[in-house]
């Protein structure tokens, strides 16, 4: 019965996308609630809550490395399985899944052994200092004896959506994140734990999640079950989920690139200041970019679905969509971000030197976020649809190809002000281009294509 009820070939394509983006996005939204309101209740310690701030921000590479290693196998294996189910091939399928998840374990076990004993080089180099450091370690030390429950809950999630169970992954996020917003407090404030207290809740709600998840897979109600006889890994199978995958880990890890050569920048151009500002400028990027992220999420189960079944009209439809809804979001952000910059620094630090330096930074930074969102629904389209190769050059493209040189050039001649202006070049350049590639090489070829008909080589 829920194979007939998750069927996307039929109904309203927009119906179904939104019936998985919302509940999806919800669960991105809330998902950010993890690091974001970590960040708030921090940015608020009596006499410390600049530098215990800053300390957070130097960590978030490694969360954001960690995050990429679960999206390698969750947003590498989710959409194959999506196109499996189009196929009827559900054997298959859990085949995909149960692989992604010796995956995730492979990885979280040897990221968890590698960041633990590099931990104190690591965060120096990513812009802690001396005033910073025992903030940073202190965070990190705690989180990453998380590291598989992070990887569990944000890696095996999607194949929880791929299936068309919506509500039940948002769930997955939104039991978290209510226990972390309900701990933190607690921890922070009422035993005195500050830093390792935010840690710390982090770590129990993220537990929490996983064991969510695994319910959900392994339990009756699933289309595809985690099953142990799948979880042996399979050459080829790894090979496929993998290439797919990059795509999502190249965005994580150019982020964390970015975000380390920023910090190590604006350490030398202005010191704990500004890479304070930058990480909550960095907090709003994450909040306001996941529904986004939602949308894209929702849309590539559909999309994937229907290019399985040989239903392109439906494809095309579902690209139209998502592209639409994600400019008019965009168009809706920037204008907040454009119009009211000092309002969204207060949520996080109500100094007066923080936001008299933060405005100016946050405006140019968010300046052409329109474009970036394009990138988004564009890479969206590429993996949904299988198109690895695509989908990881242009993750490369925007942030190690174009940002990072430039964040290092720039700042030689206009200070801690090229910092932000490099992102919003690489915002521009990166987001057109992969949006017009997406068009030419994928939307214009399936508008040719009837439906049921075999698909020409080169799309």
């Amino acid at each position: 019965m829920p194979q007939v009820q998750n069927d996307f070939s039929k109904g309203s394509v927009s119906h179904n996308i939104m019936a998985l983006a919302l509940p999806m996005t919800a669960a991105q939204l809330v998902n950010v609630l993890y690091s974001v309101v970590d960040r708030i209740y921090l940015g608020r310690l009596p006499g410390s809550s600049h530098l215990a701030l800053t300390g957070l921000g130097v960590t978030i590479p490694i969360v954001s490395i960690i995050m990429g290693l679960a999206n390698l196998c969750g947003t590498g294996g989710a959409p194959l399985c999506s196109i499996c189910r189009g196929h009827g091939e559900n054997e298959e399928a859990e085949n995909v899944m149960g692989n992604s998840f010796t995956l995730l374990m492979i990885l979280g076990t040897a990221a968890t052994i590698f960041f633990l004993a590099l931990q104190e080089p690591i965060l120096y180099l990513f812009g802690a200092s001396a005033d910073t450091f025992p903030y940073a370690n202190q965070y990190m030390t705690i989180y990453l004896c998380g590291t598989l429950f992070v990887m569990i809950s944000l890696g095996m999630n999607p194949f929880i959506n791929s299936q068309g169970f919506g509500r039940m992954g948002m769930m997955t996020v939104v039991i978290g994140a209510a226990l972390n917003i309900i701990l933190d407090p607690i921890f922070i404030f009422l035993l005195d734990m500050g830093v390792q207290g935010a840690a710390l809740a982090t770590v129990i709600s993220q537990g929490v999640s996983a064991i969510w998840v695994l319910q959900f897979l392994t339990g009756p109600r699933a289309i595809l079950r985690l099953q142990f006889r799948c979880l042996r890994l399979q050459r080829k199978r790894v090979s496929r989920i993998i290439s797919l995958g990059l795509s999502g880990f190249f965005m994580n890890m150019t982020n964390s690139l970015v975000q380390v050569v920023c910090n190590a920048t604006l350490q030398a151009y202005g010191g704990d200041l500004y890479v304070g500002i930058m990480t909550i400028i960095n907090s709003l990027r994450e909040v306001f970019t996941m529904p986004v992220n939602g949308l894209t999420n929702g849309s590539q189960p559909v999309t994937g679905y229907n290019y399985g079944a040989g239903k392109y009209s439906r494809v095309r439809k579902s690209i139209r969509f998502s592209v639409g809804v994600t400019v008019a979001y965009s168009a809706a952000f920037w204008a907040v971000a454009m119009l009211a910059p000092g309002l969204l620094i207060r949520v996080f630090n109500d100094g007066a030197e923080v936001i008299e330096k933060g405005i100016p930074a946050l405006r140019i930074y968010f300046g052409l976020f329109i474009p970036m969102s394009l990138q988004m629904a564009g890479q969206g389209v590429f993996v949904g649809l299988g198109r690895s190769k695509q989908a990881v050059f242009f993750s490369l493209l925007r942030k190690a190809i174009i940002n990072a040189p430039l964040t290092v050039i720039l700042p030689i001649w206009m200070g801690t002000t090229g910092v932000f202006v490099a992102e919003a070049i690489s915002q521009l350049v990166g987001g057109l281009a992969c949006f017009l590639t997406m068009y030419f090489t994928v939307y214009r070829p399936l508008v040719r294509i009837e439906d049921d008909a075999p698909l020409p080589e080169h799309i």
